[in-house]
């Protein structure tokens, strides 16, 4: 807000030279990629809620089935208009019906803010709380928007158990609890989501290597 942030790379690349472990992990996988949104605001988060806790064939054949009852056009007005039927027909169940329902109320009562000028003027835990007001999407969830879909640098989803464990793998420590890793995360600030996203690599460096900790 105001200032120019750093890239993901040069944010891991700032964080490699504050720290050995990240510095072996930007050496053995390489700067973080995240591919770019490709979805409206509203249309990944209705995404994000409606494959909650389904397996992933079934909630992409709901989504595909919904995305055709809106004639793609995935906007909170579009689906507010959308007759209970049509919802049904798609296959979500009465749950997932009023999440969504609530989201696309709340995006148009404004509620949640989905505006580019208004979400830049709100911080992390603005947004956060904003969406927790939704039926359905807790704080994981809005992290997640948070890192993927807004590319914010200082995302630190320590409720993550892959977050968890690779921090616990990177570092040669028994895997952190939620509140022990909080503090831990400190030294990453403002660049929490890029040590989020080496936790994750991590899990996959050791799956593979079956090695105990990153040195340089």
């Amino acid at each position: 807000m105001g200032t120019t942030r750093p890239s993901h790379f040069k944010a891991a690349r700032l964080l490699a030279e504050r720290d050995p472990i990240v510095a072996g992990l930007l050496e053995a996988v390489g700067p973080p990629r995240l591919a770019p949104p490709v979805e409206s605001h509203f249309a990944a988060l209705l995404r994000s809620v409606l494959y909650q806790q389904l397996a992933g064939a079934a909630a992409a054949a709901i989504h595909g089935r919904l995305l055709d009852a809106l004639g793609h056009e995935v906007t909170p007005e579009a689906f507010l208009a959308l007759a209970p039927e049509a919802l049904r027909a798609a296959g979500l169940s009465r749950n997932k019906a009023l999440s969504l329902t609530d989201l696309a109320a709340k995006v148009c009562d404004g509620t949640v803010e989905l505006e580019a000028r208004g979400l830049s003027r709100e911080s992390d835990e603005e947004v956060i709380a904003r969406l927790c007001a939704v039926r359905g999407i807790g704080r994981w969830t809005a992290q997640m928007f948070l890192l993927f879909q807004l590319r914010r640098l200082d995302v630190w989803p320590t409720g993550d158990l892959g977050v968890r464990r690779g921090f616990g793998l990177a570092y040669g420590r028994p895997t952190p609890s939620d509140k022990e890793l909080e503090p831990l995360g400190e030294f990453a600030r403002p660049y929490r989501s890029v040590l989020a996203w080496y936790c994750w690599r991590a899990c996959e460096v050791f799956a593979s290597a079956g090695a105990s900790a990153l040195t340089t």
